[in-house]
């Protein structure tokens, strides 16, 4: 039998250094050139069938075992954020305005890692592994519906994915089956009114007075008309409009995002936000337009993978590191798109530390614990060899 982690640990400082190249070179979604040149020449220096320019910036890499009569996949996302990053580490962001604030940095580099050490057994693995790194996991079009429209899933029979969780300490991982992270859609309205002169307020139709009852007024949809036990967030994340500090708006911008779990209450929320909107511009008089974009589904996680997952996770890093999650994450994911298709499983990542302050992901000082590498590489490692072994 491998020691998996025993093989993770060796390369561990290999892993590190990888990350962190990836993490000075930030690359956003669908621009992930120099990530997919980095990855593949190192997929193709461990003697791996190697296809580049899958949906644009996409790589895939065939591991060959003793068959091709069952493959497993494992998926690494590749895209960074539009965030200036703001730590001072000598491995900081080089690309103004660009950053790896989600740890996509963290998923090659053990993916990486992931296939250095399986190419070493490759004879003892009762199948094949097919790598997918795919770009643009964080926007609109998914990068998982680009990938699977060329055809990566094609001869798949079950998929893993990692995510690293600062909400989890280095030495653990979440785990749960069935839903474990949140649909994620999107919407803007355009708030229309008449504009006017700041002292003037009765000769208008005051946008903006008419964009702030309706972001408070969205909230009471959360509290008011949804059940309580029901996992829903509505976030307004961006407000824009206006020309001067003295001219009334005639026009508004709000965007934001809704997250939920129930596939039925999903398709209710547009329904009740426009009764909302509609509501309150018809009181004061003005218009608008709602445009709703449907996007990641709901990510499951599978039965049977959730159980050898279980025992994967027990055998690497032990009992008390194995965390059974009791809820949803209403973070969304676009492995969600390969996990409704084929059975998948995503794991989350302890990388907190006592030793650094823990920012969230997203945030421009977000930053992983490295220790945490060798163990998501040995576990994905693992999951997948027994996979391919089970049958």
């Amino acid at each position: 039998m491998v020691d998996f982690k025993g093989e993770a640990f060796k390369i561990k400082e290999e892993i590190i250094r990888l990350r962190r190249e990836i993490h000075s070179n930030p690359e956003l979604g669908f621009e992930e050139w120099e990530t997919a040149k980095l990855v593949a020449n190192y997929l193709r220096s461990l003697g791996l069938e190697v296809q580049e320019g899958v949906a644009k910036t996409g790589v895939v890499a065939f591991l060959e075992g003793k068959s091709k009569e069952k493959v497993v996949g494992i998926r690494a996302d590749m895209d960074a954020l539009p965030i200036k990053e703001e730590n001072d580490f000598d491995y900081k962001s080089k690309n103004e305005g660009v950053m790896h604030a989600c740890g996509h940095d963290g998923h090659i580099a053990m993916v990486l890692g992931v296939a250095k050490v399986l190419s070493q057994f490759k004879r003892e693995l009762e199948g094949s592994v097919k790598f997918i790194f795919q770009p643009n996991e964080e926007q609109f079009p998914s990068g998982a519906e680009a990938m699977i429209e060329e055809g990566v899933l094609e001869g798949v029979d079950g998929i893993f994915g990692i995510h690293v969780n600062p909400q989890l300490k280095v030495g653990s991982v979440g785990i749960k089956e069935g839903p474990i992270m949140a649909a994620t859609d999107k919407f803007k309205i355009e708030v229309r009114g008449e504009g006017g002169h700041g002292a003037a307020p009765h000769r208008t139709v005051d946008a903006v007075i008419i964009a702030a009852d309706i972001i408070q007024n969205l909230q009471s949809i959360v509290s008011r008309r949804v059940r309580p036990v029901e996992p829903i967030v509505l976030t307004i994340g961006r407000v824009c409009g206006g020309k001067s500090y003295n001219v009334i708006a005639d026009k508004i911008e709000v965007e934001g995002t809704v997250r939920t779990v129930n596939p039925k209450l999903r398709e209710e929320v547009p329904l009740l936000m426009e009764q909302t909107i509609n509501g309150v511009t018809d009181i004061f008089g003005g218009g608008y337009q709602f445009d709703y974009q449907f996007g990641h589904s709901v990510l499951n996680n599978d039965k049977e993978l959730t159980k050898l997952m279980e025992k994967v996770s027990r055998d690497i890093i032990g009992e008390a590191g194995t965390i059974i999650l009791q809820n949803p994450l209403l973070a969304g994911e676009d492995f969600a798109s390969y996990a409704k298709r084929i059975p998948g499983f995503f794991l989350h990542l302890g990388v907190s530390s006592p030793n650094q302050k823990v920012y969230p992901w997203h945030h421009s000082k977000f930053n992983l614990d490295e220790e945490a590498l060798p163990l998501g590489t040995a576990l994905l490692a693992k999951a997948a060899y027994e996979f391919l072994l089970e049958g």
